[in-house]
Parts: structure tokens; C-alpha cells; sequence
């Protein structure tokens, strides 16, 4: 029977990568990559024939530059290759696309067979019953042994109920990717560790031809929630006031120190010549493409940006020189200041709806296994040095480049690990806030206006 792959993707000015990106529109193929491995799944004893549906955004031109989109690719090639009775339709979104697609379905209580899910939605949607409760189904997996299970949580509901098997690679939201030799000119001999330091090598690197220090995108408004304050926030915060705010336990957005640590995001947006002026008006990818042309000597992202910025960059002077480093630290924060916030923001959901089709509802666990599970880890590992749901052990660094080995100490040794914001709470909630923010930074909302409006957000919609 055959497969049909949907593209339905729109065009950006950038290449795909895991939070946004575009593609052809109508391309229909088998949905695989190139170096697909084939191999082993577990799905033979499927007794289902017929059609299920995937939605996702791992699309086609991300692979190309995006190890965890490579790698949920290639292992759902060979889910796909191994139930030829199975008609996989993938839906195929460009990430900030699928996030209002994928929205707009559930309000509609339309969701798609299978789907990628954020942590702040899981709450909301399993109180609706649209969401598939895969407790059970995790605890009984076969590879629950090798599960890391702090993954797990931000798909929990508050009886700790799991409605999703986490996916893609378990990487950083929050790096400064640096050019070395650039601030070493400058008179750093890494990146700097304050914000106090980063102000005082901008007249050098002016001298220099940049126009700014950091580069970055934050025109869909989720950027600076989730690759800046979500890590700033822990500065000042703490670990404990994030996971009260999780819990109802009687932290607010108007406490004094989350208000510090928005004051702090508005000084050096709006306040500060660190950042290019544009910031509001371009993407991520834009602004990663500062940095790659050599218009920027740094810029932040997370992982999915690194991994495009390796692949642009692989046989130049400045992939050789390209390094990476923590949030500096404000002055007045007191908290860790090694955190970077990781994780693994989405999961694999199951419509509720095939709980009354069992032998469906039975090939889609086992996609949502097979994809999440060792065949991916393994994958991304060997071929990325990157980890995924489940642990591979003894990780062989020595075949990879310096690029390589220094983002995976950075990502999984040499920090201390904080929580992506937006992976919990609820999209109500970071709707109002990532809107504000942007307003923020331009200097049309105080910051005790941004955390009023998000203790009302919250109050009301969690």
C-alpha cells in the first residue's frame, strides 16, 4: 500500500530547523532521510490495516542540519518500512506553523491520530479528554528500563498521569554560540561571564566592524521566553520559585524577583547596544545568519540552531573558532549562574478517540515507542553526540570533531540543567506573556505590567 508523506509547509526565509523553518508545499514521498539505517521494530505483531496519522515538524530540509529531526526521520522510515499494511500519513508543518495548526485542531476536537505535543498544553487537553492517558503503556514499554525519567514530567497531569512518550533530542534551549577569536581580540579569553563585561568589549567590537555584540530573533515572540528569560528567570528566581509556580504552591509572577529578572531582560534589550536593533522584526533563523556571515561575533539559541549553524559552517575559519558559553550572569541575580535550561520540549500524544479502536490505538503506541525509543537514541547518538528519551550508555566522544565534543559537554556535563518555561504551565498563559515581553523590550509595557498581566493569566487559566 503506499505511503503518502504531506508537506504542508510555509516558506520562511530560512531553512527548516526544529522551532520554525519552510519547505516545498505538495511534496509527496515516503517521509525518509538519507543515511536511513532500515532495521529492527518491534511492530511486527501488529494486526492493524489501514490509515494512521502523524503530525509533526520534522520536515525534510531541517534533517539536513538538525540531528534530532535526522533522527526522528530516518526511525519513522523505518516504522513505516516495516508495516507495509500501515498507510502512514505524515503531516508535515514548518515548527511555528504546526504550533497554530496543531492549536486550532484541538479546539476543534480534531486532532490527528498522533502528534507532537508541548508540555504547557497536556494539563488543558487531558482535563478536555483529548489526549490519550499512555501511563500504563510507558510503565509497561519495553524499554521503560532505559526511560530517563525527569523527562517525563512536563507531560504529567497533577495526579502524575503521562500522556506522552517524550520526543526528539534532549538538548538546550539557552546557548551563547561565540566566535572565539572575535572576543579574543576583544580581550576576553572566553565569553564573558557578566553582563557588565559583555557592555564593556562593545566599543572594541564596533572598532572591529560589528554593530552588535549578540545576535537575536524574537519576531514569533516564543524566542525570548524560551531561549533567554526562561534561563535569566532562573537567575534571579531560583529552582524552587519555578517549581511552586508548577505547582500552585503560592510563588506569583508578581514576586519581587521575577520582576527583577523582567527589568533586567528590558535594560539589556532595549537599554543596552548588545543586541541588534531588529531583534523584534527577525527570526531566529535570521539572526542566527548574523552570526554564520560573520556580522555577529555571538548570537543565542538553542540546539536546533547549533546544529544548523555546524552544518553552515563545517571547513571555515569560523566553525574552528565557534564556541559556546552560558548566559552571563546580571549583577544583581544570586542564583546559579551555570544554568542553561534543556529538556525535551515535546512528546508523542495519542488522540484519545482510538481508545475505541484497539488494534489502531495498538500500532500507534507502537509508533510512538519505536520512534522515542532506543532505535532513535542510538541513532542521534552515533551520529550526533546527542541523547534522547532513553540512556545510552558509555558515550564514545573521541570520533567527533572539537565542535562537537565542546556542545556536548556544554549541553550535558559542564552545566547545571534549569526548566524550559513555556514545557509547562499552559499556552494561555505564555501567549499573554510572550506578547507582553515583546512589548516589553520595545518599552511599551513596564515590567511590573508584564507580570501583572501573566499572575491574571495564570490565576484564570491554570
Amino acid at each position: 500500500m503506499k505511503k503518502k508523506l504531506i508537506s504542508a509547509l510555509l516558506c520562511a526565509s530560512m531553512v527548516a530547523c526544529m522551532t520554525a523553518g519552510c519547505g516545498d508545499s505538495g511534496n509527496s514521498d515516503k517521509g525518509g532521510t538519507e543515511g536511513s539505517t532500515g532495521g529492527s521494530t518491534s511492530s511486527s505483531d501488529l494486526a492493524y490495516s489501514g490509515d494512521l496519522e502523524f503530525m509533526h515538524f520534522s520536515t525534510e530540509e531541517e534533517s539536513q542540519g538538525n540531528g534530532g529531526s535526522d533522527g526522528m526521520r530516518t526511525v519513522l522510515q523505518q516504522w513505516d518500512d516495516a508495516n507495509p499494511d500501515i498507510n502512514l500519513t505524515q503531516t508535515v508543518l514548518a515548527n511555528t506553523d504546526y504550533k497554530t495548526q496543531i492549536q486550532t485542531l484541538a479546539n476543534a476536537d480534531d486532532l490527528p491520530d498522533v502528534f507532537m505535543i508541548q508540555g504547557m498544553n497536556v494539563k488543558a487537553w487531558a482535563k478536555q479528554g483529548l489526549i490519550l492517558d499512555l501511563t500504563d503503556e510507558i510503565k509497561n514499554s519495553p524499554y521503560a528500563s532505559d526511560y530517563n525519567e525527569d523527562y517525563f514530567t512536563p507531560f504529567k497531569d497533577e495526579d502524575g498521569n503521562i500522556y506522552g512518550f517524550p520526543a526528539l533530542t534532549g538538548g538546550t534551549c539557552t546557548v551563547v554560540v561565540y566566535d572565539s577569536k572575535a572576543w579574543s581580540d576583544a580581550g576576553y579569553d572566553t565569553f564573558p561571564s557578566t553582563w557588565e563585561d559583555v557592555e564593556a568589549a562593545i566599543p572594541k567590537l564596533k572598532d572591529a566592524g560589528y554593530q552588535e555584540a549578540i545576535a537575536f530573533g524574537n519576531n514569533a515572540q516564543w524566542q525570548m521566553n524560551s531561549c533567554f528569560l526562561s534561563t535569566l528567570g532562573d537567575r534571579y528566581t531560583g529552582k524552587d520559585w519555578y517549581e511552586s509556580m508548577i505547582n500552585k504552591g503560592g510563588a506569583s509572577f508578581e514576586d519581587p524577583e521575577f520582576v527583577a529578572a523582567l527589568t533586567e531582560t528590558q535594560r539589556l534589550f532595549k537599554d543596552t547596544d548588545i543586541f541588534n536593533k531588529d531583534f523584534n522584526a527577525i527570526s531566529n533563523e535570521d539572526a542566527r545568519e548574523y552570526y554564520i556571515s560573520g556580522d555577529a561575533p555571538a548570537f543565542i539559541g538553542g540546539n536546533w540552531d547549533v546544529s544548523y549553524i555546524q552544518a553552515s559552517l563545517e571547513g571555515t575559519d569560523l566553525y574552528d573558532t565557534t564556541k559556546f558559553a552560558v548566559l552571563p550572569q546580571p549583577a544583581d541575580a544570586q542564583y546559579d549562574k551555570n544554568s542553561q535550561n534543556i529538556g525535551l520540549g515535546y512528546a508523542v500524544a495519542i488522540n484519545a478517540k482510538l481508545k475505541d479502536d484497539p488494534d489502531k490505538l495498538k500500532a500507534a503506541i507502537d509508533l510512538a515507542e519505536y520512534i522515542t525509543g532506543p532505535e532513535f537514541a542510538n541513532y542521534v547518538t552515533e551520529n550526533y553526540a546527542l541523547g534522547g528519551l532513553t540512556k545510552v550508555a558509555d558515550v564514545d566522544l573521541s570520533k567527533f570533531d572539537q565542535f562537537t565534543q565542546d556542545f556536548y559537554n556544554y549541553s550535558y556535563v559542564d552545566t547545571t540543567p534549569c526548566e524550559i518555561y513555556d514545557s509547562y504551565l499552559s499556552s494561555d498563559i505564555w501567549s499573554v506573556v510572550n506578547t507582553d515581553l515583546q512589548d516589553m523590550v520595545n518599552g511599551d509595557k513596564t515590567p511590573e505590567e508584564v507580570a501583572a498581566d501573566a499572575q491574571a493569566a495564570y490565576e484564570s487559566g491554570y
